[in-house]
């Protein structure tokens, strides 16, 4: 098992970036190759931030790097703004990725940024759950806050339409999970057939589902068959054992 990467020293350029970006009011900027929304007017300022500094999902790009391999089928639930999805479209190859975003009022940046690469999203404006029913969703302003937790945090209550995670994964033929979804992954894991799998990579929320949960979900996972072979922060990788 990969230990837990250190916080990386934050380097003064990002600071810089972030000032040159706010001073000249550029509203796209460039992350990991690809072109993508950074105007707060369009993105919450912090999301901006985030994907002007680098650091926005930077655990989770990490491990989607070492991951994946071209021609896998990619499953993504919980794409926010959409930054994971292209980079799983650049290394598996476009077409081969199917997010899902269960809070529909980031389609259009989520829109905006598959179009500034030139790709058209694969995308299911749904929540994936164990059964398929509709769910209740708190949907917040800021997207790393949205949740189907009530969070107490003055969010928005939606009811989103829902697919079930077996079925989802049968139809895409999916070898590659990758997995955002804010406390959900316990229950979503738990019930998913990983038989097709070869990685999944989850970021873990024991803030909001609690330790022991979050514990039990990876020894679940590593009893039918996988390793842990990848921990940066929050952010874990599993593969499975040849």
């Amino acid at each position: 098992m990969t230990a837990p990467a250190p916080n990386a020293p934050k380097s003064p350029f990002r600071s810089l970036r972030l000032a040159w970006h706010r001073i000249t009011g550029r509203k796209t900027t460039t992350l990991d190759g690809l072109r993508l929304v950074c105007d707060p007017a369009r993105v919450h300022r912090s999301v901006a931030t985030a994907i002007i500094k680098g650091s926005y999902e930077a655990p989770e790009r990490c491990l989607v790097r070492a991951a994946l391999r071209r021609g896998d089928k990619v499953v993504e639930i919980g794409a926010g703004v959409g930054v994971v999805s292209l980079l799983c479209n650049r290394l598996a190859g476009v077409g081969n990725v199917t997010s899902f975003e269960a809070n529909a009022a980031l389609e259009p940046v989520i829109v905006e940024n598959f179009a500034l690469n030139n790709i058209t999203p694969r995308l299911r404006l749904r929540a994936v759950t164990v059964d398929g029913a509709p769910i209740t969703f708190f949907r917040n302003e800021n997207v790393v806050s949205s949740s189907v937790y009530d969070r107490g945090l003055q969010a928005q209550q939606v009811t989103v339409p829902s697919d079930p995670i077996n079925r989802v994964l049968m139809d895409e033929g999916a070898t590659v999970l990758v997995m955002d979804v804010e406390g959900a992954e316990i229950d979503l894991l738990r019930a998913a057939d990983l038989s097709g799998l070869r990685e999944v990579i989850v970021e873990l929320h024991p803030h909001i589902v609690g330790d022991a949960p979050t514990q039990a979900m990876i020894d679940d996972v590593c009893a039918r068959g996988f390793a842990v072979v990848g921990r940066i922060q929050k952010n874990i990788r599993f593969s499975r054992v040849s």
